[in-house]
């Protein structure tokens, strides 16, 4: 069945980082401490076909592993336990990535592959195993679907299933396979109603 795939990236932050564009000199590089994606079929009643998730070693530019800052792990229930038990090299969560979308597109809310996979590949002194043609940015999806573009500007991830109304099961917030859920969710329901369609995934 066609399918896209749709990604998130949760990746290391403290209290005010974003708002100093991580530049603070005790702000760590934002390097991704967890990737997860959904499988949404094109086709049919456009169904989710599969997931993936990843718990990633987050490593600085010297090759050091980061202690989580207690500021991350409240925000995504991301733990340094998670990480000893589950985490995997950067290398190898992109190339899971890579082989669970099997050639599909791959879409964020934003551009996830210039923020953090490039940032994160840049800092482990790796090539990205998945080049920049493959990703695109899901505000186009919704855009083509006619969600407002003030709306746009304050919806985050994580709250776009709530904002059209899409009932789902309980998702977390800043989990990067949950906000994919929220994401996929929406466009699930957006394609069911006829509001997007599937071909609009297609376009350059």
């Amino acid at each position: 069945m066609k399918n896209a795939i749709i990604f998130d990236c949760e990746f290391l932050c403290l209290e005010g980082s974003q708002r100093r564009f991580w530049c603070a000199a005790h702000d760590p590089d934002p390097v991704i401490a967890e990737i997860g994606a959904v499988k949404l079929g094109l086709e049919g009643d456009f169904p989710i076909l599969g997931t993936y998730k990843a718990y990633v070693r987050p490593i600085d530019r010297f090759g050091n592993q980061y202690a989580l800052d207690p500021f991350f792990t409240t925000l995504t229930g991301i733990t340094d336990e998670n990480i000893k038990a589950e985490g995997v090299a950067l290398q190898d969560a992109l190339a899971g990535l890579d082989s669970f979308s099997d050639g599909a597109r791959l879409w964020s809310w934003g551009k996830d592959e210039l923020n953090m996979v490039a940032i994160s590949c840049y800092v482990s002194g790796i090539q990205p195993p998945i080049p920049a043609h493959r990703f695109d940015n899901a505000v186009k999806l919704l855009i083509a679907a006619g969600m407002p573009i003030e709306d746009l500007a304050k919806t985050p991830s994580n709250k776009l299933a709530d904002y059209y109304g899409v009932e789902h099961p309980h998702l977390q917030g800043h989990d990067a396979l949950d906000d994919a859920l929220s994401v996929s969710y929406t466009l699930q329901y957006l394609m069911k109603a006829e509001h997007l369609r599937p071909e609009v995934f297609d376009r350059n």
